[in-house]
């Protein structure tokens, strides 16, 4: 089932969301159904606060950058109770472009670590402890950051966010386009 995208404003995408245990009632289904949003939405990444769950459940599917990046062929993933221990302080941070679909329209450069250190559950409740860099670092942070209540226009400078005032503003009072379903602040 495709899922409703939570817009900027909505009060759940600035909760800190909560561990889940295995016996989280119908979490394969609500990983496939995060799966189903992601695709329909076009998107790399989705943490369950955007769908409007304060639960630390977040996938990720990196099969569309596949044919320039072999690495991530196939690369589909859930993480639950993801969380970050440390950033490498010896590796450089990267400035890139991100997006999000809480946000749409709004694309702005974010420097992030290009390597971390993160545990997580898979979707069969096994324990990961890993390093990991390059694109996925980024996404992860991106994603995780969702589940502490964060978003990246909150890793921009001030004089950027400002910049951006209204298209945030435009999006409290849900003038939203985009080609997929969504749940505004104030409806």
């Amino acid at each position: 089932m495709i899922l409703p995208i939570y817009i900027y404003g909505q009060p759940v995408l600035r909760k800190v969301a909560q561990d889940i245990t295995p016996d989280y009632p119908e979490l394969k289904e609500l990983i496939s159904d995060m799966f189903e949003s992601l695709t329909a939405s076009d998107g790399v990444g989705l943490a369950a606060p955007q769908i409007g769950k304060d639960i630390r459940v977040v996938v990720i599917d990196l099969d569309v950058l596949g044919d320039d990046f072999p690495d991530y062929k196939d690369f589909r993933k859930a993480y639950i109770n993801p969380h970050i221990l440390e950033y490498d302080e010896n590796a450089p941070k990267e400035t890139m472009e991100e997006g999000c679909l809480s946000l749409p329209g709004i694309h702005e450069n974010v420097t992030r670590p290009t390597r971390i250190h993160v545990v997580y559950k898979d979707d069969e409740f096994n324990d990961h402890d890993e390093w990991v860099d390059g694109y996925l670092a980024r996404v992860m942070q991106h994603e995780f950051d969702h589940l502490e209540g964060k978003m990246f226009i909150d890793r921009m400078p001030p004089f950027r966010k400002q910049l951006i005032f209204g298209k945030l503003k435009a999006l409290l009072k849900g003038k939203v386009r985009c080609g997929y379903r969504t749940k505004i602040a104030h409806k």
